[in-house]
């Protein structure tokens, strides 16, 4: 058995498809408000789909914010992202009537890929609580070997699927819609040449990621295979 590999094609519609997932249930909410406001005369009723279609779509826009600069490009390669920004976007997507956000560590500019390891690790968190809870995000201090660590508090957290497997670089056998986004974050903790590890607790989960270092066994397997 050996880690799988992805296609750039492959890794390409995974993640296309993640992003359709977190937008088109706030979408088609809003449908359903207008197709209300179209069919009702009752004031309280297209009153209640004002408020659905505003609710959903402040949620939409929330989500395609946080999957711009997670997923997206995010200006040229090398390019360096204010944190202020990531927490922004994290807390419009995070900080909710489910799960709240707390996030630690002075504004400062970091390499592109590491904001986005930050924020994909948030994603791993939060699913980690899927009944809510709270997501801590720290930053550490601006250095070379300071390990960032995020950290999802909430009842009978879990880690999502192929997580544990893919964060220790244990073989995993396919990449599909529900590891992909684990995956992923190998490939960005790979790029920015940092180790990931997820520690369980009977009431939290744990992501961390530090810089790899001289004194690290390298990994028989890599996760962050792309084929071309």
């Amino acid at each position: 058995m050996t880690i799988a590999s992805l296609s750039r094609l492959d890794l390409a519609a995974l993640l296309c498809s993640r992003v359709c997932h977190d937008v088109i249930s706030p979408v088609g909410a809003i449908v359903n408000g207008l197709e209300v406001l179209e069919a009702e005369d009752d004031e309280e009723m297209r009153k209640i789909a004002m408020d659905l279609i505003k609710k959903s779509a402040l949620a939409a826009s929330a989500r395609l914010q946080f999957c711009r600069l997670a997923f997206g490009a995010s200006g040229s390669r090398g390019a360096a992202i204010d944190t202020s920004d990531a927490e922004n976007v994290a807390r419009g997507l995070l900080d909710n009537d489910r799960t709240s956000l707390k996030w630690s560590g002075e504004p400062r500019l970091a390499p592109k890929n590491v904001v986005k390891l930050v924020l994909n690790l948030c994603l791993v968190a939060a699913s980690a609580v899927p009944r809510g809870g709270t997501i801590m995000v720290d930053l550490g201090a601006e250095s070379e070997r300071t390990a960032i660590q995020v950290e999802a508090r909430g009842a009978a957290p879990r880690l999502p699927h192929g997580a544990a497997d893919l964060f220790s670089g244990r073989a995993v056998e396919t990449i599909d819609g529900h590891s992909i986004q684990p995956y992923y974050t190998t490939l960005l903790a790979a790029e920015c040449g940092m180790m990931l590890e997820a520690l369980l607790a009977p009431e939290s989960v744990t992501l961390v990621a530090r810089r790899m270092t001289a004194a690290d066994p390298a990994s028989e397997h890599d996760p962050a295979a792309v084929e071309s």
